[in-house]
Parts: C-alpha cells; sequence; structure tokens
C-alpha cells in the first residue's frame, strides 16, 4: 500500500551507537518501500558544518544516497543542524525544504514543520533562534576554524542540558512545549487542518479547531528510546514505535 514516512528528533551521535543501528535498521527495512521519507529536524545531535569530519556523517550519507535513487529524502532543518547545507544534502541525496512547508498526503494538505518555532513560551531560545535564523549569522559561524566551532557546539550543548534540568526542576517543563494558541494561528495562516511537527519529544495525537473546522496535530517521537515514526496512507496516519535494541 502507498505510504509515506516522517521521522525526527534522532540526535545521531557518536555516543549512541544504539539510536544510529536502530536508523541503519529503519533505513533498510522501512524507508525503502515507502513513497517519500520526510526528516524534520535534529536528525543529528549538532552540525557543525559540511566539512566535519566525523565518520558518522559518512555513515548516514552512504545509507541515505541509495535511497534517494527510488524513494525522495526530504529534510526540514531543526535547531540541532540548521547548519546543514547543500554540500551534505547533495551528498546523502536530501532535498532541503523550508521552515514550513505545505505538502499534499494522498489528498490532505498538510503543514510540516520541525516545530520549535511553535514554542513561543520559551523566550530565551526564541531570542537565541532569532540569531541563528539569519543567513549572515551562519555564514559567519561557518566561516570559524573547525576547533572553534566543535568548542562552540560542546558550550551549546552544555547550556542547553543546564536550562532543560532548570525547567523540569522548577516545574516549568511546559515552557519547552508548543504554546497553545500559535498552533491554529499557523495552521489557520497556511489553510490547513493537518499538522506534523516534532521537536518538543512528547509525541501524540492532539484534537483542536482551527478555523471552525476538526484539526488534527501529529507530533513526533524522539529516538532516546525507541524509534519512532508516522506512516501515512491515503486513509490512515499511524505513529509507530519499536523499543531501541539493548
Amino acid at each position: 500500500m502507498s505510504h509515506t514516512l516522517f521521522i525526527a528528533d534522532l540526535h545521531l551521535s557518536a555516543e549512541r551507537p544504539d539510536i544510529t543501528q536502530a536508523f541503519l535498521q529503519f533505513i533498510a527495512q522501512q524507508a525503502p518501500a515507502a513513497d517519500a521519507l520526510y526528516i524534520l529536524g535534529d536528525l543529528f545531535e549538532v552540525w557543525i558544518g559540511d566539512d566535519n569530519p566525523e565518520p558518522l556523517l559518512d555513515t548516514v550519507a552512504k545509507v541515505l544516497k541509495p535511497l534517494s535513487q527510488h524513494t525522495p529524502i526530504y529534510f526540514i532543518h531543526g535547531n540541532r543542524d540548521f547548519l546543514l547545507k547543500q554540500h551534505y544534502a547533495k551528498r546523502a541525496g536530501l532535498i532541503l525544504l523550508p521552515q514550513q512547508q505545505v505538502i499534499d498526503l494522498y489528498g490532505t494538505p498538510t503543514l510540516i514543520m520541525h516545530g520549535d518555532s511553535l514554542c513561543t513560551m520559551d523566550v530565551a531560545y526564541q531570542k537565541f533562534r532569532r540569531w541563528w535564523d539569519q543567513s549572515w549569522w551562519q555564514r559567519l559561524m561557518l566561516s570559524l576554524p573547525l576547533f572553534i566551532r566543535q568548542a562552540l557546539a560542546r558550550k551549546a550543548r552544555a547550556k542547553s542540558a543546564i536550562a532543560k534540568a532548570r525547567y523540569q526542576t522548577m516545574g516549568s517543563a511546559n515552557i519547552m512545549d508548543v504554546t497553545p494558541t500559535e498552533v491554529p494561528k499557523i495552521m489557520a495562516e497556511y489553510t490547513v487542518q493537518h499538522l506534523i511537527h516534532g521537536h518538543t519529544h512528547r509525541p501524540a495525537v492532539h484534537q483542536l479547531t482551527v478555523n471552525n473546522q476538526p484539526a488534527l496535530r501529529y507530533v513526533l517521537g524522539d529516538w532516546y528510546s525507541q524509534s519512532s515514526y508516522l506512516k501515512v496512507t491515503a486513509d490512515h496516519w499511524q505513529l509507530v514505535f519499536n523499543p531501541l535494541a539493548p
């Protein structure tokens, strides 16, 4: 049966070979039968430039490129891999999409995005996001020597972990979730009743109302403890989860 697959928030890194193995298995077993594969951001834990010589990047490119010859692979940047550019995209067979894109899913207009722009209550993050979203800032970062970018990435990851722990300690973890009023607003802007996104690591299907009509928001899961993907056919949308191999 014709179907399309969506994944996000794998956060691939050398420190988590179990996630990499689950991803390679997914690409080998599930992806080849799909009409298309959409990666909605944060495929990698961190991205410091297409010139990064880390072997993991080559491993991923070598499995995605052959798949792309018969299954289109679309990529929307996440907040971890927003510096991924055309050089690596070509190497891996990725088709880069804008931050928000409406696609036709078997007759259903659907908005897809990473999802971080919906988390407007996280004011500190949104301030940072406005910086890295600027093309001049990205060019500046990519012009730095590789070792400096590596050091900046380590510092950014440490700050992110501290902020996340602080929110959880304060009982304010919802700050990192989407702002409820932002969802129907963006869906109405794009005139859709279906939205797919990642980023929040809270997989679920949410019912809401947009333009006085029933609407659905599908949130993709992260891959920290399971592989997670959304499978869409003409008449069925299903979130699928499989535990990572021990």
